[in-house]
């Protein structure tokens, strides 16, 4: 398995009522009891029976400083639930802490566990806390997955307070964002809290456990995107007013007073931005809220993503600036700095400070201001002429022709899109890396994208024999057609680029022999590379072609394509 790059914090999260380093010789307590997300009660009855069986099969007697498959040392025992355990360790091989949770192969819920493991690994989005490996060995499963030093436990941020609204809607759009593209590749959830979702340093969130934690505690549901919709708009209460939004005390916060019901954020407190506090509750409609504004209710990620990107933007707040102190004038400023103590004595007057006479007041000051004005008006009037008689001779030698022509006078068209028809991956010497996910490349979002697989030891596709040619996207126009241009999004910064076009004679070109043309040298890229052509080039099929990947925290070599636009 390609391994996936930055880090993580325990998948198997608890209520943040203790450290969980504390309970690491025992069964800890998570919080279920108090968790309460829609179409979960149906599946109570199922998750009970699966935790009796999982009681039969004990976690493994394992301690600190042993070692998985020669490479993970473990160091800390961070949960002891249900017959697993989940440890913080050391990948001594990239030198970098990992997560890692361990089950008996023959454990009830292993095999889950392994599937979910490998199926989040295939998403590669960044969003979520990346799985690095997941093995059967030794009558072991172990799922290892990244450990982020620099995030925080929303649950953990909450207890300083509640967010400020501009956090609030960053949490609800980052979130429902990628809870929405997890959905469409067939992943869920089904545990999302405040113990799950993490805050780094930068302001981003990351949501850890993707498949993996469900799969974990044995949750399955009838309505998944149902239950992630609510559990996102919990989040989202929590966030505006730092309360659980159901009766019980969960995850450090506080829930509200029984009997009251489920009731709009903006009236459990003051100040609460009314958007955001709408939102909570079309979110929430699915255990029974109502919005004030009778909207509908948001059931998917992907309607909430939406909702949330047809609100007007939440600007940061402004940095707070102090004003600075007055200005305070030196002695030497005051003119005390040559008047001694013994000149100020009492009896003696003060001589006064003669002032200097007004500059250029003698005569020979005045001749040589008129002096200058006249050489000034000289300069001025003999710049003009210059400048009149240039634009006459240009004007004349171009015959009169207006500057949106062309030498030949002909009228040059302005560039605009063309039509692509189809996307494929470019791979001449092995099976592709991500060919399902070429067209991601023009279907006009810029969140989804051709993703390469991590490669060890060499950003030239690890120097591998098959794959030396590298690899990119190659576009189809459909037919031939005149070309002034291409911009392309990269996927990250860092990317060695060039774009080659094909003969017009070509048809389904798919080696670098086949694409003659050259486009552009090959360059490092940004965030956007940005070719114009001098001379419109016909051609129906353009290669993007990357020769070499940026790397990542992790020692691999990763690299993708956002989107394409080809302007004729």
């Amino acid at each position: 398995m390609a391994e996936r790059s930055t880090a993580a914090v325990d998948v198997a999260d608890t209520s943040g009522d203790e450290p969980l380093t504390a309970k690491a010789g025992k069964a800890t307590d998570d919080g279920a009891e108090a968790e309460k997300v829609s179409g979960r009660e149906k599946d109570a009855a199922r998750t009970d029976e699966k935790r009796a069986e999982a009681a039969d099969s004990q976690p493994p007697e394992l301690h600190s400083g042993h070692k998985l498959a020669r490479r993970y040392r473990l160091e800390e025992c961070v949960t002891r639930l249900d017959g697993f355990s989940s440890w913080r360790a050391v990948d001594e091989k990239l030198r970098r802490a990992v997560g890692v949770h361990i089950l008996p192969a023959d454990h009830p819920r292993a095999r889950p566990v392994l599937s979910a493991a490998r199926s989040s690994a295939l998403l590669g989005d960044p969003r979520f806390v990346q799985v690095l490996d997941a093995v059967e060995e030794n009558d072991l499963v172990y799922v290892v997955h990244e450990w982020l030093p620099d995030a925080t436990e929303l649950s953990t941020v909450l207890a300083n307070g509640p967010l400020e609204p501009h956090d609030a809607y960053q949490l609800v759009s980052q979130v429902s964002q990628a809870m929405s593209a997890a959905h469409r590749e067939g992943l869920a959830h089904l545990r999302i809290n405040p113990g799950s979702v993490l805050r780094t340093e930068s302001g981003q969130y990351r949501i850890r456990g993707l498949a993996v934690m469900a799969a974990l505690r044995g949750i399955s549901c009838d309505h998944p995107q149902r239950t992630d919709t609510e559990a996102i708009g919990a989040l989202l209460y929590a966030a505006l007013t730092q309360r659980w939004p159901y009766e019980n005390d969960a995850y450090g916060l506080a829930g509200l007073p029984k009997g009251v019901g489920l009731i709009a954020p903006d009236q459990v407190r003051a100040g609460v931005h009314r958007g955001l506090s709408e939102l909570a509750m079309r979110a929430l409609v699915n255990d029974g809220a109502t919005a004030s504004r009778q909207e509908q209710p948001c059931t998917t990620p992907e309607e909430l993503a939406k909702a949330v990107a047809a609100m007007p933007r939440i600007r940061p707040p402004e940095t707070a600036f102090s004003t600075p102190p007055p200005y305070q004038r030196t002695g030497f400023q005051q003119g005390t700095y040559q008047q001694s103590q013994a000149r100020n004595q009492p009896g003696r007057p003060t001589q006064p400070i003669p002032a200097p006479p007004p500059p250029l007041q003698s005569r020979t000051g005045r001749a040589l201001k008129w002096s200058v004005s006249a050489l000034l008006i000289a300069a001025l009037g003999l710049g003009s002429w210059q400048l009149a008689d240039t634009l006459l001779k240009i004007e004349n030698d171009q015959g009169g022709s207006s500057p949106s022509q062309s030498e030949d006078g002909a009228q040059q068209k302005p560039s605009k899109p063309l039509a692509i028809e189809n996307a494929t991956e470019f791979s001449p010497l092995d099976v592709p890396i991500a060919g399902a996910k070429a067209s991601h490349t023009t279907d006009g979002n810029p969140e989804t994208a051709w993703v390469t697989a991590g490669f060890k030891g060499w950003p030239n596709f690890g120097n591998l024999p098959n794959r030396k040619d590298g690899s990119g996207i190659i576009v189809d126009l459909g037919s031939v057609k005149e070309l002034s241009g291409i911009q392309v999004s990269m996927y990250r910064p860092g990317q060695t680029v060039e774009v080659l076009g094909a003969a017009p004679s070509a048809s389904n070109p798919a080696s670098l022999n086949d694409f003659s043309l050259r486009l552009s040298k090959p360059e490092r890229a940004g965030d956007k590379l940005t070719v114009k052509l001098g001379k419109a080039v016909k051609t129906r099929y353009v290669l993007i072609h990357v020769t070499e990947l940026p790397s990542e925290p992790s020692g691999s070599y990763r690299g993708g394509i956002s989107e394409i636009t080809v302007t004729g």
